[in-house]
């Protein structure tokens, strides 16, 4: 059974950077897309980035440029490092895992494995 595992959290000013990890155990960790969502108060789950085949990136309109995903095959861990974070980013945060061919990258859906998540807030 695959297992996620966010760390890196925590409270931030804005304008000032986080990076958080996810690491994966319980399966093939190359077979995994791999993706970052976060959910704020009162708030749908929301697309942040995906890593597909260990290069293509996607990111989300209100991150790009400022959020940077990527993953370490010899440590089975995805990275989300977000710089320039602002309050609309508070949120908690949660990685997920997709077992190739994933249909559509920005769907919570399209994902068979998530973690239990971690918090970020950022003050203003």
């Amino acid at each position: 059974q695959v297992q996620l595992v966010e760390s890196g959290g925590g409270l931030v000013q804005a304008g000032g950077s986080l990076r958080l990890s996810c690491a994966f155990s319980g399966g093939t960790f190359s077979r995994y897309d791999m993706a970052w969502f976060r959910q704020a108060p009162g708030k749908e789950r929301e697309f942040v980035a995906a890593i597909l085949w260990s290069t293509f990136t996607t990111y989300a309109d209100a991150v790009k440029g400022r959020f940077t995903i990527s993953r370490d095959s010899a440590k089975n861990t995805v990275y989300l490092q977000m710089n320039s974070l602002k309050p609309e980013d508070t949120a908690v945060y949660y990685c997920a895992a997709g077992l190739r061919p994933t249909p559509v990258v920005r769907l919570t859906g399209s994902y068979d494995y998530w973690g239990q998540g971690t918090q970020v807030t950022v003050s203003s």
